[in-house]
């Protein structure tokens, strides 16, 4: 007989409990009331366990916390997405879920302990108000905010508040003697899915989404509306880097393309059960050319787009093969403030096919398989692309696709896994570039006063000047600052994080996609 290896005797212990907290989970799968006598059975023992513990256990225990290691540890072993958001965390996911919360809506940047506003968000109550990029705020109704002592999570909760009410900022400006009192209004402050939207081509719309949240529909609607009242006939959906969220809204977006009841997806679970979802009779794209922009990080929602439009023959994948995640979760409250998102079912593409990549019992492995795919040469080169003949399906027009691990694009886009590439990209997304642009702005703002969105996109150019302080101010990182052939590459993601400051997303988006390879062969696909 095979010894259990000690380790694992906390764990043992505390899945007992664990079991009884899922017995109320699964009351949201409409699991009658009235269960076995076995199941109340369970439920007191588990409860004269918990008991003993609390009142008998020689030591002081934390039950909340052997409760939170024991659901973890058993969703560890069930697959890699079913998750587990304690009490602590619950508000903060739900709120960045949700896609919105009530705020004051600024970017900014702790500097000497200081709130330094990098720009307050458009049409937001900050921008109304008179906040200006550069402003150092120092008090929130006589509460001074640049105290070392106040972390990141207290200052949230003073910006924060209830719609419609109202804090008194105290702000340093540069150029004025005495500190500004600002009154603002809280409202709602979006947390925006759409990061960028705007004309390719005089025919060609552009919509990047950076994940699924309540309101993506909503934003999509909104910024297509945009692009066909610009003349836009087709359209190009960038879901590089987007890992999914809400399975609702990938559909609706979905259904923009689609024809009345063509199969959008259909989801299987334990039981076997089959729920099909059927495009509906309305869809502003259907008879349009898209083009589905994907890499090895796009992931669950995004892939049931890419999947629908593929098998169904509409549009051109563009990129490498993505993630490979077809689980669906389900959110299911455990009573005390946390919840679990456990997978109730897997989704299947039009043709039949799961996209879910192989799982085992290491996570860690599965998380990492980027790694595997960097060494065999996929990012690369297509034909690196491990596919499993035996998941092989057709599409109506005789395209072939494979199930068993991410959508295979239609046109590959090899991967640029040069180190200095790699570390540009972490330097521009990872904030380094950032906050060198911001000190470099703070030096003289007016400079750029009377410059317009579309001037500075299509004509200022940096000049060495900034190459060279850049390349200064990495020392302090330690960073390799011989970037060769990629100078170019980083006076435009230079520029990139600088619209984005002096501007929007938007903006740094349009300047990374002008020299984009990805957007080039659109281009040429296209025109």
């Amino acid at each position: 007989m095979k010894k259990i290896n000690p380790i694992y005797f906390p764990l043992l212990l505390g899945l007992c409990l664990a079991l009884g907290i899922f017995a109320g989970a699964y009351l949201n799968f409409e699991t009658p009331l009235d269960s076995p006598n076995t199941t109340n059975k369970k439920k007191e023992k588990l409860g004269r366990l918990i008991d003993y513990i609390d009142y008998e256990y020689v030591d002081a225990v934390n039950t909340d916390s052997i409760v939170d290691v024991t659901v973890n540890s058993i969703l560890a072993n069930l697959d890699p997405h079913s998750t587990y958001i304690p009490q602590s965390e619950y508000a903060e996911v739900s709120e960045n879920m949700k896609g919105d919360f009530v705020g004051i809506g600024i970017n900014f940047y702790r500097i000497n302990d200081t709130i330094t506003v990098i720009r307050p968000l458009d049409d937001s109550p900050s921008a109304k108000a008179g906040i200006k990029a550069g402003d150092r705020i120092l008090y929130a109704d006589n509460q001074a905010l640049f105290s070392a002592q106040l972390s990141n999570d207290s200052l949230s909760k003073i910006l924060k508040g209830k719609v419609n009410s109202s804090v008194l900022l105290k702000v340093q400006r540069k150029g004025s003697d005495s500190l500004l009192e600002i009154e603002v209004e809280r409202d709602h402050i979006p947390i925006k899915s759409i990061d960028a939207a705007y004309m390719l081509g005089p025919e060609l719309g552009y919509i990047k989404i950076n994940r699924f949240a309540e309101n993506t529909f909503i934003e999509y609607q909104k910024a297509s509306q945009k692009l066909i009242d610009l003349g836009a006939k087709n359209m190009v959906l960038d879901l590089r880097d987007n890992g999914g969220g809400f399975l609702k809204p990938a559909i609706q977006i979905a259904d923009d393309f689609l024809k009345e009841d063509q199969l959008i997806l259909f989801t299987k679970n334990k039981r076997d059960e089959v729920v099909k979802t059927m495009a509906s009779d309305v869809g502003n794209f259907e008879s349009a050319q898209v083009y589905v922009l994907i890499n090895e990080h796009t992931a669950s929602a995004s892939e049931v787009i890419a999947g629908a439009l593929q098998d169904h023959d509409i549009g051109t994948i563009i990129g490498r093969r993505s993630y490979g995640k077809g689980l669906v979760q389900r959110e299911m409250e455990l009573g005390d403030g946390s919840a679990v998102r456990l997978t109730v079912a897997r989704y299947y593409t039009p043709t039949g096919r799961s996209i879910q990549k192989p799982y085992g019992d290491n996570n860690e492995n599965y998380h990492l398989e980027y790694l595997n795919r960097y060494e065999n040469g996929e990012l690369k080169h297509k034909d690196s692309i491990q596919v499993n003949d035996s998941l092989r399906y057709t599409t109506p027009k005789g395209k072939v696709v494979y199930g068993g691990g991410g959508i295979t694009p239609d046109v590959f886009i090899p991967k640029d896994t040069h180190v200095t590439k790699e570390k540009l990209t972490y330097m521009l997304r990872g904030g380094i570039m950032d906050r060198f642009v911001f000190n470099k702005l703070e030096k003289d703002r007016s400079a750029f006063t009377d410059l317009s969105k579309e001037e500075f996109i299509q004509s200022y150019e940096l000049d060495e000047e900034w190459v060279r302080e850049f390349i200064s101010y990495l020392h302090q990182f330690n960073f390799d600052y011989r970037f060769g052939r990629y100078q170019e590459l980083l006076k435009l993601y230079l520029k990139a994080s600088m619209g984005e400051q002096l501007f929007n997303t938007q903006v740094k988006e349009q300047i990374i996609n002008s020299q984009d390879p990805y957007i080039k062969r659109v281009e040429r696909l296209a025109f």
